[in-house]
C-alpha cells in the first residue's frame, strides 16, 4: 500500500499525463524511439504548437526529457522503465476491459 505522500504524488502526475489522449500518443511514440518535435508532430498529425504544449506538460511531470542534439532538441522517455510501465498498464487495461465479470455491466455502465 502506498503511504508516502511522494509516492502518491508521482502516481498522480503519471495519471494526469495519461489523462489526455495526445499525451498518451506522445508517450507511446517515444516508447518506440526518441524523436524530434517536428517528426512527432507529423507522425501524430497535430500542430507543432499543440505538441509543444503537451511536451511541456510531460516534461513538468518528469516523464520525458529534452536532449540537445546540435541545434535541435530530441525528446525521449525520462527512464526506460516508463516504456515497460506503459506496456504493463496497457496490457492490464485491455485485460480488464475484456473481462466482463459483472453480468449487468452493459446495463449499469460499470466494470
Amino acid at each position: 500500500m502506498l503511504t508516502l505522500a511522494a509516492d502518491i504524488e508521482v502516481l498522480a502526475r503519471f495519471g494526469r499525463a495519461l489523462a489526455d489522449p495526445i499525451r498518451c500518443r506522445i508517450l507511446l511514440a517515444l516508447r518506440e524511439a526518441p524523436a524530434h518535435p517536428a517528426d512527432l508532430a507529423d507522425t501524430l498529425e497535430i500542430s507543432r504548437t499543440r505538441l509543444s504544449n503537451h511536451l511541456a506538460c510531460l516534461r513538468e511531470c518528469g516523464l520525458v526529457v529534452a536532449v540537445p542534439v546540435g541545434r535541435r532538441t530530441r525528446y525521449e522517455l525520462a527512464d526506460e522503465r516508463l516504456g515497460h510501465a506503459l506496456d504493463d498498464l496497457r496490457t492490464a487495461v485491455v485485460a480488464v476491459a475484456a473481462d466482463k465479470t459483472c453480468a449487468d455491466a452493459d446495463e449499469k455502465g460499470c466494470c
